[in-house]
Formats: C-alpha cells, sequence, structure tokens
C-alpha cells in the first residue's frame, strides 16, 4: 500500500466532509498561535475561569484578567533594597534604562488585608514558677 492511497490532502485545509462529520464541536482558533506558549496556557486558564465565573462573582472573588502583571516578562525579586542600584546598572548594560522596569509590589513583605496575623491558639499562661 503506498501513502497517497491512505493519506488525502487538501489544498484549502479543510477537513474531510466524512472526518468532520464525526469529530464532536470542533473549533479552531486562527488568532491563538500554537507557537505563543504563554498564549496557550493563559487561554487553558481563562477557560477553566470561564467555567467557574458565576461562582466567583456570587463569593465575589476577584475576576480572570486578560494578562498577568508579568506575563512573559523577566522578573527580579529580592529582599535586599540594595538590589535596584545593580538592576539599573545591569539594565543600562543590555541597552535599557532603570525607566523600562516597573515595580508591581511593595518594597516589603507584608501580609495581605486578609491575613490573620495574631495566632488562634491562646498563649499559655505562666504559672509561678516561671513554666
Amino acid at each position: 500500500m503506498r501513502a497517497r492511497e491512505f493519506v488525502r490532502e487538501s489544498r484549502t485545509g479543510s477537513l474531510q466532509d466524512d472526518v468532520a462529520k464525526a469529530l464532536p464541536a470542533t473549533w479552531v482558533i486562527p488568532k491563538l498561535p500554537n507557537q505563543d506558549p504563554y498564549k496557550q496556557l493563559r487561554f487553558g486558564v481563562a477557560l477553566a475561569s470561564a467555567k467557574g465565573a458565576n461562582d466567583r462573582a456570587k463569593e465575589h472573588d476577584t475576576p480572570f484578567a486578560p494578562q498577568t502583571a508579568w506575563g512573559e516578562n523577566q522578573i527580579i525579586m529580592s529582599y535586599d533594597p540594595s538590589v535596584e542600584a545593580v538592576l539599573d546598572d545591569a539594565l543600562k548594560m543590555v541597552g535599557l534604562t532603570p525607566n523600562d522596569k516597573k515595580q508591581i509590589s511593595t518594597s516589603k513583605s507584608e501580609e495581605g488585608k486578609g491575613v490573620d496575623t495574631k495566632s488562634p491558639v491562646p498563649i499559655k499562661k505562666k504559672n509561678k514558677y516561671g513554666v
């Protein structure tokens, strides 16, 4: 058997009618290229998000954003406050300026508003012997 006997290619790129009929509901999204894994990932997250959107609206959760704050960008994270000067120097070395960076968080690590900072376990009182 020769390949041309069982491999049929179409000049228009469409599926053969009998194959298209056998598939369940199938879509192609030309504006969502396979070559961009970040877009593929975000679309997968959007699919999951869309399915639970009504539940999140009832619970007043944060809605899905089309892009994350960092997207496909380089991220630099540090607890050392002097790292910003090093970052600025590195940006200059690659032909960028310090204005090309954008800080998306606070300078120190803090708990979110909804995080309890007090322990639910009561403090054990010391007896008269200090234990």
